[in-house]
């Protein structure tokens, strides 16, 4: 037998670089002055190996040892040197390789290379072929040693090195058994064993192995011993004649005019003449099938009109062929109703089925395809991959694929096909439209730009609202990863005095915000109603924010339109209110009660009648309070002492200017308050400083 390794080496030109070379493994060293095969005539360095990615030591021995220039391995992709060559104290030159697949690498072999002795020459080289071996066995248990004529059965291989033995997966045919080898992914080995004969019969499995073992005489042997097992072969009582087609599709065409169908001979057959399908043995089973016999073939079988008219699986158990009710031949074969699509629905991460076909860039969605037929279709999707998925069904009546649609896709709409033909339904694709958090919104009102979302209850604002700005930023909706769409948004404007009453409202609609060009779908957003310039209260309001007076207020609602989304919006209120922190005002009061104390007095006076004083007051505002007074004023004006005191023409009356303050009651909207007044001034009647202190009875013009 000729090895499938095979090893075009080129002799080495002039003397040679090593002396020797030895593999090292854990169990045993190969040398190469000892341990070579000849492989297609040339010397080659064997080792055994147990593990594809074994490690070993590797030793090298120059041929001229007095001066010995370094030695260098040429890189390769079958193993990864782990450690340089380094010079050991009896002269070699040692490292270790990792091999990456021993079993299924080719032409193995190892470059050695040693720089000339002088410069400008060629590195001499030397090549050293390697041949890796495997301890393969190989054997089979078989537990139910019966099996029946043109029934197929799978029994497992068990292995002490699966991978090393040569799974092709095609059938061997022979006289009393066709079998063939199949390797499964998960490493196991299936035999299908498929008798052809009669009575107690030997298998007999002829394998090979990829790897070679080593026989006496340093021969090299691919074959595995002949596996042997007795099998006891029974005939059906009903002979299985094999179709050619595994489906047949049941349509308006093959009921009427029937499918073409190959049939293994039943000898029994009569030609041109109609047999009965039916899914039972037992006589008055339903009709599934008629078969009309046309002509016999060279091969021993007979060509047949197939008739389906009804459906049925090769799970649901075989169908019996049937001559005047009394069943004659056993066959099976899958009869699928045509392919029919019916109904399509799409998933959204985190949503419900919908009939609705729209799906965003950059977006997984599951499809559900309903129909007839299903089993056989081959769908697939215009130019959108398909992820295999652990929750994909594939049944007759339903398929569900889940699909992912490029962010840079650029149709409007993707057709579904079957086996190349369109359905008739489309996924259509559509830009997200999505609402996004409000953070690329910023408004301007005499500072720097803030974003609304960061703006946590009213804006008390001290000076005068030249303007009220609002600014977008299409950067921050859309990121590469995460997309939103055009932003639809609302802007309802209200202007209130300092007592809370409407000034003026408007409203202003469709407001359209884009993605910028960061978004990768930028290109598809263009838009005229795109809006790219700030938007400026004093362009919509009537009366401008600069003529507001003190604590009006300016409230502001951002939000989505809730008709342009399919889930809810945000909204933020952005609520601005022109502070102050003082008030001047005229106030007339009725000081009633007073204590007056005159300059050269010792002592105050009785208590006065009732006065009246007009003065000019300043209030102060309560820093964190909207539109709260202190309870105090300062002021000056004038003071008429006794002013309605008419019970006594000896009133002391006065007329005084002066410097008072008073404490107020907070209470708001009050017309009549009681406040207390402590000051003084100078009496112009009679000259005088004084001092004052007493309650009085207050209006609010």
């Amino acid at each position: 037998m000729v090895p499938r390794l095979a090893s075009a080496q080129m002799a080495p030109a002039g003397p040679p670089v090593l002396r020797e070379a030895s593999l090292q493994t854990d169990t045993a060293t190969y040398l190469l002055s000892r341990n070579t095969v000849q492989v297609q005539g040339t010397p080659t360095l064997y080792f055994w190996f147990r593990l594809d990615d074994e490690t070993l030591e590797l030793r090298l021995f120059p041929a001229n040892t007095a001066n010995a220039k370094p030695l260098r391995l040429r890189r390769t992709p079958d193993y990864q040197q782990l450690d340089s060559l380094t010079r050991e104290t009896d002269g070699s030159f040692r490292t270790r390789l990792k091999f990456q697949n021993l079993t299924s690498s080719q032409f193995l072999r190892l470059v050695v290379e040693q720089a000339a002795d002088s410069a400008g020459r060629e590195p001499r080289r030397q090549v050293v072929p390697l041949l890796p071996l495997a301890r393969t066995s190989l054997a089979l248990r078989v537990t139910d040693n019966e099996l029946f004529v043109g029934e197929e059965k799978v029994f497992e291989l068990t292995s002490s090195n699966p991978r090393n033995v040569h799974a092709t997966g095609e059938w061997v045919r022979g006289p009393e058994f066709d079998y063939r080898l199949v390797a499964e992914s998960n490493g196991l080995l299936r035999l299908h064993v498929l008798p052809n004969q009669l009575g107690n019969r030997t298998l007999q499995l002829k394998l090979q192995t990829e790897r070679p073992t080593l026989l006496a005489g340093n021969k090299l042997s691919y074959q595995l011993p002949v596996l042997r097992q007795e099998f006891n072969v029974k005939a059906s009582r009903l002979r299985f004649l094999s179709p050619d087609q595994r489906s047949v599709t049941m349509d308006d065409v093959s009921r009427r005019r029937g499918v073409e169908l190959i049939l293994d001979n039943g000898r029994s057959f009569e030609l041109h003449r109609t047999y009965r399908i039916e899914d039972q043995e037992e006589p008055g089973g339903a009709l599934i099938a008629e078969i009309y016999t046309r002509q016999y073939l060279s091969n021993d079988r007979v060509l047949c009109y197939f008739r389906p008219y009804n459906t049925h699986r090769q799970t649901a158990g075989y169908l019996y062929i049937k001559e005047n009710d009394a069943p004659r031949y056993l066959t099976n074969l899958d009869i699928t109703p045509q392919t029919v699509i019916r109904n399509v629905q799409v998933l959204h991460r985190g949503g419900e089925w919908t009939p609705s076909l729209g799906v965003s860039p950059g977006e997984t969605v599951d499809v559900r395809l309903e129909g007839e037929g299903l089993q056989k279709a081959r769908v697939s999707f215009e130019d959108l991959p398909i992820i295999p998925s652990d929750s994909s069904v594939r049944t007759d009546a339903r398929l569900v694929y889940r699909v992912r649609v490029p962010v840079n896709f650029d149709k409007r709409k993707s057709t579904i096909y079957n086996l190349g033909q369109p359905t008739g339904y489309a996924l259509s694709v559509r830009e997200f439209q999505r609402p996004h958090p409000l953070d690329f919104v910023s408004v301007t009102y005499g500072d720097a730009a803030r974003q609304i979302t960061k703006l946590n209850g009213p804006v008390l604002y001290d000076g005068t609202i030249r303007d009220v700005v609002f600014q977008f930023n299409p950067a921050g909706i859309d990121k590469a990863e995460q997309l939103f769409g055009k932003q639809f948004l609302s802007f309802e404007i209200r202007t209130l005095n300092a007592k809370g009453d409407l000034v003026e409202l408007r409203n202003i609609d469709n407001v359209v915000i884009c993605p910028g060009d960061n978004s990768p779908r930028a290109a598809f957003y263009a838009d005229k109603q795109c809006r790219t310039d700030p938007l400026s209260l004093n362009a919509i309001l009537g009366r401008k924010t600069y003529d507001l007076d003190e604590w009006s207020r300016i409230v502001v609602t951002v939000k989505h339109q809730a008709s342009q989304y399919s889930e809810t919006g945000y909204t933020q209120i952005v609520e601005l209110v022109l502070k102050r922190s003082y008030k001047f005002d005229i106030d007339v009061s009725f000081p009633a009660g007073l204590l007056t104390r005159k300059q050269k007095e010792d002592k105050f006076g009785d208590l006065g009648g009732i006065s009246l004083a007009t003065l000019a007051q300043f209030s102060f505002y309560s820093p964190n309070k909207i539109n709260r007074l202190r309870p105090y004023k300062i002021g000056a004006g004038f003071v008429a002492l006794n002013a309605f005191n008419l019970g006594s023409s000896t009133a002391n009356r006065d007329l005084g200017v002066v410097i008072l303050g008073s404490v107020y009651p907070t209470r708001r909207e009050a017309k009549f308050t009681f406040p207390l007044y402590l000051g003084g001034g100078y009496l112009l009647g009679t000259s005088q400083w004084f001092f004052m202190l007493g309650p009085g009875i207050g209006v609010r013009l």
